[in-house]
């Protein structure tokens, strides 16, 4: 899913995006390392497996991009084109309904890779919530890359494995669970995702907005809203300021995200 402060409210609609939206971020010969050797999320990504000079090879094929909040990346049914590498910012996954409704599939963070297709065209869209840092990268290069480096493919593999797994959880977040259930669920998978990047599992950053949150967890605003004051009231958590949230006690969240009755 896989989800940094900023306000848990949207700010009007989003603007489509036309490729190169900004001047990328260009290397300068002899002007310091390439964005690929100083970039911060290196262990986290796709990439880390790659030895210094493939990483090398790889940064000549990226595009470095900087991108405002409410920035469409790409439309669901756009030929899938190019993949995209996140390392900063957050980055908002939907389906339209026939409604018109959003159904909103995951959150993707600085580490996180999205572009990822079955066929020709995307099955979901990609929306920025807030700046953003991405590297592009054509799909015809990567593909070319995969096959002369099985060691790439095969981390591709795997974290296509876990947007599988992701989707499977959601599916059982939407059809089995209370809102208070859902939404401490949801906290969790924060924490958890906090700990792993060697951040506090307690101070976790929910920099989307409750909307967002009630798109995610198949919830009203109204709900998210009120089940985060009763978390509060009940002494679960605290609400901070820049989007923090305070989780006071980790076991007492596991035992509410599995049975809030």
């Amino acid at each position: 899913m896989p989800i940094m402060a900023c306000s848990f409210y949207d700010n009007g609609p989003s603007k489509q995006m036309d490729f190169p939206l900004k001047d990328p971020l260009k290397r300068q010969s002899g002007s310091g390392p390439s964005p690929c050797a100083a970039c911060t999320v290196r262990d986290w990504v796709f990439c880390s497996v790659l030895s210094e000079h493939e990483l090398s090879r790889l940064d000549e094929m990226a595009t470095h991009l900087d991108l405002s909040a409410k920035e469409t990346i790409f439309n669901e049914g756009d030929e899938a084109k190019h993949l995209f590498n996140v390392t900063e910012g957050l980055v908002k996954l939907y389906k339209l309904l026939p409604d018109g409704r959003e159904q909103v599939t995951g959150f993707l963070f600085a580490g996180d890779f999205l572009g990822i297709a079955m066929n020709d065209t995307y099955a979901y869209s990609a929306e920025t919530t807030q700046p953003v840092k991405i590297c592009r990268f054509k799909r015809s290069d990567l593909e070319q890359m995969f096959r002369e480096i099985p060691k790439l493919e095969n981390r591709m593999l795997n974290m296509a494995t876990n947007e599988l797994v992701q989707a499977q959880d959601q599916l059982l977040l939407l059809g089995r669970k209370t809102a208070k259930e859902r939404l401490c669920t949801f906290l969790l998978s924060l924490s958890k995702r906090a700990d792993k990047r060697g951040d506090s599992p307690t101070l976790v950053s929910v920099p989307m907005s409750r909307e967002s949150i009630g798109d995610y967890l198949g919830l009203t605003t109204e709900t998210v809203s009120r089940t985060f004051s009763k978390l509060k009231k009940e002494n679960v958590l605290s609400l901070n300021k820049g989007g923090i949230v305070e989780l006071h006690n980790l076991d007492d969240l596991m035992g509410l995200a599995e049975d809030s009755t």
